[in-house]
């Protein structure tokens, strides 16, 4: 998508449509904060809303809320949604007193409260409103934020909003003749592969044909190729390669080879010659056999304005993995190549078995480096059940459950543009 010259909120109805777009979906049961500079949106925090036991002190759960709003250095003020159907209540249930603890904890970091609303299926009204004339029970309709003039802009230049994540559908049936010839020739490639593990010249082959493959157009990223997909799969079985596509695919291969020396993979006796799938030139792929492989690895947008509403390791210079894989370097990861990742990643998962918990993975580590906890816990779940005890989906997993965030998400000039010129 190309990114909005600006984007003009004119009134409470577009600030809550813009939610879902910068999310991904329609939140439920959820807190939204959005913090704000001057009149310009900054970054966007989705949390579930805590149960009774908080709404009784939410004192810790309001300082949790601060010190993830805080990571927008240049914030001094916050707008809070409450997406229930519970806003209309009153005494238990009822989430008046969270609302008083974020305005105490966010008015003392500097981060008032400017506006605050309830947002159920049907209805929405003010936090704070009790006037029948403005706020009419049992509120206004939600329509109208489905209605909004932003809303039908965000739409026109391309934006969507999907299902949750917990709702999210499984990609469609792979036809079964293209699913048994890619699973008979990743088996060949495997085995082939399994010998080669310690080889540099393989590596260097394996990181060669990843890093060709993001560099397509983003329309050929998912296009079937028996041998093709079948080798990416089969690399994504060996944990070093695994790695070092995640980490190539965010700060380059040079990056990526550095760290393998690091972790001392390769074995200078490994003498095997390096193979990759023929170069393709449109002809119809041939399942191989064992014999005939061939010897050869949410910011909101800089320029939305609120104006218009009306509101009261490293190693010789090269990082090092676990400082690429946490978001700690580069200071800007390659999107471009992260986005690439995430969609032949999609396409490769849809194809079962163990290479696809790593393909899973991988999707849950992006969703996490984009900022999208909800989206990775998806992912990440959906490649244990896939694979039990896939143990990089466990650790991942754990990060996200504690609400560790990446550090390329908490820092808005590194933090992945949904909006930006590179976005789909």
């Amino acid at each position: 998508m190309t990114p909005p010259e600006r984007l003009t909120v004119r009134g409470p109805e577009d600030i809550l449509s813009f939610i879902p777009h910068s999310l991904g979906y329609w939140p439920a049961q959820s807190l939204v904060a959005m913090t704000l500079q001057g009149k310009r949106l900054g970054a966007t925090l989705r949390l579930d809303l805590p149960g009774r036991d908080v709404l009784a002190d939410p004192t810790v759960f309001a300082r949790t809320v601060c010190g993830y709003l805080e990571a927008d250095e240049n914030a001094d003020g916050t707008l809070l949604a409450l997406f229930t159907n519970n806003g209309w209540l009153a005494g238990p249930g009822c989430y008046d007193t969270l609302l008083d603890g974020l305005e105490l904890a966010l008015d003392e970091a500097g981060m008032p409260v400017r506006d605050a609303w309830y947002v159920g299926d049907q209805y929405w009204r003010d936090a704070r409103c009790i006037g029948p004339d403005c706020c009419p029970l049992p509120g206004r309709p939600v329509q109208e934020i489905r209605d909004s003039l932003l809303n039908t802009e965000m739409v026109f230049r391309g934006s969507s909003v999907g299902p949750a994540p917990e709702q999210r559908q499984p990609a469609g049936p792979v036809p079964g003749l293209h699913r048994a010839a890619v699973l008979e020739a990743e088996a060949v490639w495997s085995a082939q592969l399994d010998l080669r593990r310690q080889s540099r010249a393989q590596f260097a082959a394996v990181l060669g044909q990843w890093e060709a493959m993001l560099a397509r157009p983003a329309e050929h990223l998912q296009r079937p190729s028996v041998q093709r997909d079948a080798f990416l799969r089969a690399t994504l079985l060996v944990p070093a390669w695994r790695d070092a596509v995640l980490v190539m695919a965010a700060a380059g291969s040079a990056a990526a080879a550095a760290g393998a020396e690091e972790f001392g993979i390769f074995n200078d006796d490994a003498r095997l010659g390096a193979m990759a799938p023929a170069a393709e030139h449109g002809a119809p792929d041939e399942v191989p056999s064992a014999a005939d492989v061939p010897d050869a690895l949410s910011f909101a947008p800089a320029d939305f304005c609120t104006e218009g509403l009306l509101m009261s390791g490293h190693q010789a210079g090269n990082p090092a993995y676990g400082d690429i894989l946490m978001g700690h370097d580069p200071a800007v990861p390659q999107w471009r190549g992260l986005d690439a990742l995430d969609l032949v990643l999609e396409h490769l998962a849809q194809l079962g078995g163990p290479s696809a918990a790593a393909a899973l993975t991988g999707r849950g580590w992006i969703a996490w480096c984009r900022g999208r906890g909800s989206y990775s816990a998806a992912y990440l779940g959906e490649a244990l059940e896939t694979e039990p005890g896939y143990r990089l989906a466990e650790l991942l997993l754990e990060l996200v459950r504690r609400g560790t965030l990446c550090g390329w998400a908490a820092r808005k000039e590194a933090a992945w543009q949904k909006f930006g010129p590179d976005a789909a």
